[in-house]
């Protein structure tokens, strides 16, 4: 009877912090106050040439537009007006940033991309990453509608975080105990970093947050749920990019999003990097891959009207 006990109590304890049964949040208004920034390099990176189409740049978690100075002036130069917004309470006090969820940085996104879309015709989206998760929400939310976006660029992008049963993917064992975890503990080994002393092939360019944000990344997990069962609305243009060896978001995930997507014009692609000291993830940053990337993504964005 007592292992009985045991096994219901522990069944019951993974299905609470799994299922978010009775987990809510609440979209609140954020506002952008850059003076707060820890780094220069934390800031929004904006390029205005009075062209008639912008890009909006999506930025990852916990990291800041510091991860798109190359792509961001890639498509300055290539006949864009560039947007790569710093989301509010990234990039500044981390205590600021943990009280803070998803939903609020998604409103903050969304209202962005919209005033974006009274300005331009025609707006393309790229997201690494969060950012990758975002660019899909925001398309599963706008695809045939009068504010929908031209094409979008989706890398990295995480839809399943833990899915052992359903998608064998794994990503970080601890955070089937993390809703948990989060009632007690707020953070583990924060820091502020700019610049990574030990990076290479451009990860040392690196901005954002060091450690782990427990109800910053729990709300994270818990968006994700949503956006991967509304793949099928998501009708525009995409590109899909993930490196097989990432670290960080498991490679299964690109399948699970091209799978699921219904847009007729859909490019997947799939390499597998040389092994650097980072993990394969943020594919427009690192000197191995982001003008590659970069020309690629502008070729599906343009038709191949640019030439290099």
């Amino acid at each position: 009877m007592t292992v009985l006990i045991i096994i219901i109590l522990v069944s019951l304890f993974f299905y609470w912090n799994n299922s978010f049964i009775f987990y809510k949040e609440k979209a609140k208004q954020i506002v952008p106050n850059e003076d707060k920034c820890f780094s220069e390099h934390c800031k929004s990176i904006t390029y205005l040439n009075e062209c008639k189409r912008a890009v909006l740049f999506i930025h990852g978690f916990p990291t800041t537009p510091y991860m798109y100075s190359y792509p961001a002036a890639f498509f300055r130069d290539n006949g864009f007006d560039v947007y790569a917004p710093l989301i509010p309470t990234f990039g500044a006090d981390y205590r600021e940033f943990e009280k803070t969820n998803f939903s609020s940085w998604f409103l903050f996104i969304d209202s962005y991309y919209a005033n974006l879309k009274k300005k331009y015709n025609e707006v393309y989206v790229i997201g690494v990453s969060m950012g990758g998760a975002m660019c899909l929400k925001l398309a599963e939310k706008y695809s045939g509608t009068n504010l929908s976006m031209k094409k979008i660029a989706v890398l990295s992008a995480p839809v399943a975080y833990n899915s052992l049963i359903k998608d064998k993917i794994v990503t970080n064992p601890l955070a089937y105990a993390l809703r948990f975890l989060s009632l007690f503990i707020k953070r583990i080994s924060a820091s502020n970093i700019d610049g990574i002393k030990d990076g290479e092939d451009g990860n040392e360019n690196w901005v954002g947050y060091g450690g782990t944000y427990l109800r910053p990344a729990l709300s994270l997990i818990y968006n994700l749920k949503a956006i991967r069962k509304d793949l099928n609305k998501i009708t525009v243009p995409m590109i899909s990019i993930h490196d097989k060896g990432d670290k960080t978001v498991p490679f299964k995930n690109q399948k699970i999003i091209t799978d699921c997507v219904k847009s007729k014009e859909l490019i997947i692609l799939s390499d597998k990097m040389p092994e650097f000291k980072h993990s394969h993830h943020s594919l427009l940053m690192y000197n191995s891959t982001k003008e590659k990337y970069s020309k690629i993504i502008l070729d599906f964005f343009t038709g191949g009207e640019n030439e290099f």
